[in-house]
């Protein structure tokens, strides 16, 4: 057995006569995630305690983007970075000369319309519903591996719940990266090397920068802790492989096919 997965007397002294709270588990993700994980797989999981805080991650990461566009250095700095992709565009060939300007001033139209309060309501109903897409699909690829290769004793909405409360670290790093884009005057959406140093992730250079992120490592630990106890698995070194190994592979994959379609580029910013 995993030394990390022995249930220590930390975790046998939370309260054993009844569910933890919402706001337990909140603070358990940061204080004692094998503990809290450890006792509310004890119990059906349940929907509120991955909806609540994804809700929070996508409404916040809505509200930062909002405040930031409020500040003219991260305004203009944010164009800037889209009209210097339209021009690499323009430069290799994908674009022609006349759409690289149509382009262009569609962005600065875009831009424009986004920053007014119409724009707010729309940024904020669109993260919400692609936020949550794409936060179930991302499930349902771990789940997938638990299931069939890890053979893990769970539910998808177990997956969901591991997943969904890990999400108040992501809050925090949201939260940090905001307070940066502020104070740096330019938009910072993780606290990875890359994006505090400045790097082009679009490079490989940048790339394996931009993996170097504590908070992001630190999600990832919790997200591995979370999986193994609650699918009640007596190792957590194959939950550490499985969802490190899917993040490493995944967002290379997705570098590499940023490479072969430019407009994928916007996803690795």
């Amino acid at each position: 057995m995993d030394s990390n997965d022995t249930i220590t007397p930390a975790e046998e002294t939370q309260p054993q006569n009844g569910e933890l709270s919402h706001s337990d588990k909140m603070i358990g993700v940061f204080t004692e995630p094998a503990s809290m994980f450890y006792h509310t797989s004890k119990f059906a999981a349940r929907h509120k305690d991955w909806v609540i805080p994804v809700l929070i991650l996508f409404f916040v990461a809505a509200l930062i983007r909002i405040i930031a566009m409020t500040n003219e250095e991260v305004f203009f700095e944010a164009k800037n970075q889209g009209i210097e992709r339209i021009e690499r565009m323009v430069e290799d060939g994908t674009l022609s000369r006349e759409q690289g300007d149509e382009a262009i001033e569609a962005v600065d139209q875009q831009m424009e319309f986004m920053n007014s309060p119409v724009g707010w309501v729309i940024n904020i109903v669109t993260t919400l519903i692609f936020g949550f897409i794409v936060f179930v699909l991302i499930v349902g690829i771990y789940y997938l591996f638990i299931k069939f290769v890890l053979k893990g004793d769970g539910t998808f909405t177990s997956a969901l719940v591991a997943n969904g409360l890990t999400a108040y670290i992501s809050i925090l790093q949201l939260v940090i990266a905001g307070i940066l884009t502020m104070l740096l005057g330019k938009m910072i959406m993780d606290t990875s090397v890359a994006s505090l140093t400045g790097a082009d992730k679009n490079t490989i250079t940048g790339w394996m920068l931009a993996r170097l992120d504590p908070i992001s490592i630190w999600t990832y630990i919790v997200l591995a802790i979370g999986f193994a106890k609650m699918f009640k698995s007596e190792s957590t070194g194959k939950y550490y492989a499985l969802v490190f190994g899917i993040w490493l592979v995944g967002m290379f994959i997705l570098f590499q096919l940023s490479q072969a379609v430019p407009f994928l580029q916007n996803f690795m910013q």
